[in-house]
């Protein structure tokens, strides 16, 4: 892997991590592009740089990290509430991802289905955002997030599980599933994105262990720091254009994107133009 791949990688991977469009279908999608094979490396490759973004999320949320972190040692109570809500949703797919990590990667980690996962994500978007009539990207509509209870993490957890399907978006389920049941906009990104550390350190220290000595053996250790660094700094601006941006805007441009991608996929790989 050249340094400039490893560059644009990263950058994929910060701008997409926490948008609801999936990093790691565009991840995969990229490496194709630049002909990067794959196999057990570029897979490790795709998950480990993700620590770059988890860095970025840590930095930005900090204040409610270390209320956390408080929390735990019995200095804040809604911290310690917060942090038991993280484990409550983290749990599901820490299950899941262990039973059926071998499955998912044999099976779903091709483009047509990451293709299929975009098109269903799309419409879910759309569909959501009509039924709500555009109204839930309103701030101040539903609770703060100090107003979640274990049930409601419990349900956003579940929904998690299916961002195992690479092409879904952990964002996007987590951030539907947040809205879907009572929090504010700005509450379900916020948990999502603290969901988030937690599910991409675990993620990524599992597949370090994993796969990661077939990545260091194949591309070395400049890509990686390369990718980590890109993915830290993309992910921060992008992290704060999306608060931004659904402070204002409701989630129907990312339906419209992942289904005009969709349509895009189907048409080069029934054409057999992919490399």
């Amino acid at each position: 892997m050249d340094w400039w791949q490893a560059l644009v990688l990263g950058v994929v991977e910060g701008v997409t991590e926490y948008l609801p469009v999936s990093s790691t279908g565009h991840l995969i999608l990229a490496q194709r592009l630049m002909r990067i094979p794959s196999g057990p490396a570029a897979d490790a490759y795709a998950i480990c740089i993700q620590a770059g973004a988890i860095l970025a999320v840590l930095g930005l949320y900090w204040p409610r990290v270390s209320q956390m972190l408080l929390g735990v040692l019995g200095r804040d109570r809604q911290g310690l509430t917060l942090a038991v809500n993280i484990v409550v949703a983290f749990l599901p797919a820490a299950v899941f991802g262990v039973l059926f990590d071998d499955v998912i990667e044999g099976y779903l980690f091709g483009l047509w289905p990451i293709t299929a996962a975009w098109l269903v994500g799309g419409l879910a978007i759309l569909a959501v955002s009509h039924r709500r009539q555009d109204r839930f990207p309103q701030a101040k509509a539903g609770k703060d997030l100090d107003s979640l209870t274990w049930r409601m993490a419990l349900v956003i957890g579940l929904a998690q599980c299916l961002a195992m399907w690479p092409g879904t978006s952990r964002s996007l389920v987590t951030i539907l599933a947040g809205i879907l049941t009572g929090l504010s906009v700005a509450g379900a990104v916020e948990f999502s994105f603290l969901l988030g550390v937690v599910t991409l350190t675990a993620a990524t220290g599992f597949k370090a262990m994993h796969g990661g000595l077939a990545m260091v053996q194949a591309y070395g250790w400049s890509p990686i720091l390369f990718g980590f660094i890109a993915a830290a700094l993309s992910a921060a601006v992008a992290v704060k254009w999306l608060v931004g941006y659904l402070n204002r805007h409701s989630l129907s441009i990312f339906g419209l994107y992942r289904l005009t991608l969709a349509a895009v996929m189907i048409l080069v790989l029934t054409g057999g133009l992919m490399p």
